[in-house]
């Protein structure tokens, strides 16, 4: 019994394993922020090209 509860103790595979999930915890996060980030440029920037072409006059007459 006392074999088993040294064993046990000196076992890692569970530290192992919560350190990967704090990792991929992480690099989930940071891709939430950085998706959030790029999408709400790109909604400004397609915001400001669609008002540039409503307020563009045309220079070709035929």
């Amino acid at each position: 019994m006392l074999n088993f509860i040294k064993t046990f103790h000196a076992d890692e595979d569970g530290a192992v394993t919560v350190d990967w999930v704090v990792l991929t915890a992480a690099i989930v996060g940071l891709g939430i922020a950085v998706l959030t980030s790029v999408s709400n440029g790109a909604e400004i920037m397609a915001s400001n090209i669609d008002q540039e072409l409503q307020t563009a006059v045309p220079t070709i007459s035929f």
